[in-house]
C-alpha cells in the first residue's frame, strides 16, 4: 500500500510539473508573440513614416504600406529561399543582412543622383532667370518661367517653393524649406544671394548671371578631374573585386582545399583579414582620387 501511495504521489507530482512546464512555454510563447507584435508595429510606423517622407522630398509618391509588405516579404521570402536550395544557414543570413540594408542603400543613391542633376540644371536656371529680370519681369515671375520651361528636378523645387508663396509662407521660411531639401553648397551660395537682394536691394540679375558662370566653370572643372581620376578608381574596383573572383576560380579547381576558408577559424580569420585590408585599400584609393573643387 505504501509502495502504491509513493507510485500515486509520484504520478501527481509528475502531472504538476508537466503541467507547469506546459504553462510557462505558452506563457513563454504568448509573450513573445506580443513582443513580436509590438516590434513589428513599432518597425511598420518607423518604416512607413520614413518612407513616406523620403519618397516625398524626391516628388514620388507611393504607398509606403505597400513598400513595407513587400520588404518584409522579401526578408523572410527570399532567405527562406535561399536556405532551402542550398542548405547553407550563412548564405541565408547573409542575404538576410543584405535586404535589411538595401532599402536604405537605394534611398541614398536616388537622392545623391537627384541632387547631381539638380546641381547640373542650376546654372541654366539661374541664367533663365537672370535673363527674364533683365527684360522687367519681377522675381516671382522669373521663377514662374523657370518652373515652366525647366526639366525636373530643378522645376519642382522651384514650383514648391512658388506654391509656398502662394499660401502666405514668408519668403525667408520658404528659402530655408528649399535648402533643407536640397544641401547642396552651390545651391546655398544662391538662397544667399536672394536673401541679400530682398534686405539690401542689388541687381540680382548681375549677381544671378555671375553665379551661374562661376557654377559652369565649376562644373567644367569637375568634369575634367573626374576623367583624370576615372583611371584610379576603376583600378581601386577592379583590385577589390579580384581576390573574390580569384577565390571562386581556385574554388572551382580546388574545391576541397578552398572550402576550408569558411569551414575553419583559422579560414574566417583570413577571411576577416582579406575583408579589412580590402575595405581599406578601397578607402584610402577612394580619398586619393576624390578631390574637392
Amino acid at each position: 500500500m505504501k509502495a502504491f501511495m509513493l507510485d500515486i504521489g509520484g504520478d501527481i507530482l509528475f502531472l504538476v510539473v508537466i503541467t507547469l512546464a506546459f504553462l510557462s512555454a505558452a506563457l513563454l510563447v504568448y509573450a513573445t508573440l506580443v513582443q513580436g507584435q509590438s516590434f513589428m508595429a513599432r518597425y511598420q510606423s518607423t518604416f512607413t513614416d520614413s518612407a513616406s517622407t523620403n519618397m516625398a522630398d524626391m516628388f514620388m509618391f507611393v504607398d509606403a504600406t505597400r513598400l513595407f509588405y513587400m520588404n518584409i516579404a522579401a526578408i523572410v521570402v527570399l532567405p527562406l529561399l535561399v536556405w532551402a536550395i542550398t542548405r547553407d544557414a550563412i548564405s541565408a543570413l547573409v542575404l538576410l543582412g543584405v535586404l535589411i540594408i538595401l532599402p536604405g542603400f537605394f534611398y541614398r543613391a536616388m537622392r545623391k543622383k537627384r541632387l547631381k542633376r539638380f546641381e547640373r540644371q542650376l546654372p541654366d536656371g539661374l541664367l533663365l532667370v537672370s535673363g527674364s529680370m533683365r527684360a522687367g519681369a519681377s522675381l516671382n515671375i522669373a521663377l514662374e518661367s523657370l518652373v515652366k520651361e525647366q526639366p525636373p528636378p530643378l522645376s519642382q523645387e522651384f514650383e514648391l517653393f512658388m506654391r509656398e508663396q502662394r499660401l502666405g509662407l514668408d519668403f525667408e521660411k520658404s528659402l530655408d524649406n528649399m535648402e533643407k531639401r536640397m544641401p547642396l553648397q552651390d545651391f546655398t551660395m544662391v538662397m544667399s544671394a536672394m536673401r541679400i537682394s530682398r534686405e539690401v536691394g542689388g541687381n540680382l540679375a548681375e549677381t544671378l548671371e555671375s553665379l551661374a558662370d562661376t557654377l559652369r566653370r565649376k562644373q567644367m572643372m569637375e568634369g575634367k578631374i573626374d576623367s583624370l581620376t576615372a583611371q584610379g578608381k576603376l583600378q581601386g574596383i577592379v583590385m577589390s573585386l579580384l581576390p573574390f573572383l580569384l577565390a571562386v576560380l581556385l574554388y572551382m579547381l580546388e574545391p576541397e582545399a578552398m572550402s576550408k576558408l569558411w569551414t575553419t577559424k583559422v579560414g574566417w580569420g583570413v577571411l576577416a583579414g582579406i575583408i579589412v585590408w580590402l575595405g581599406l585599400g578601397n578607402f584610402f584609393i577612394r580619398k586619393i582620387t576624390r578631390i574637392d573643387v
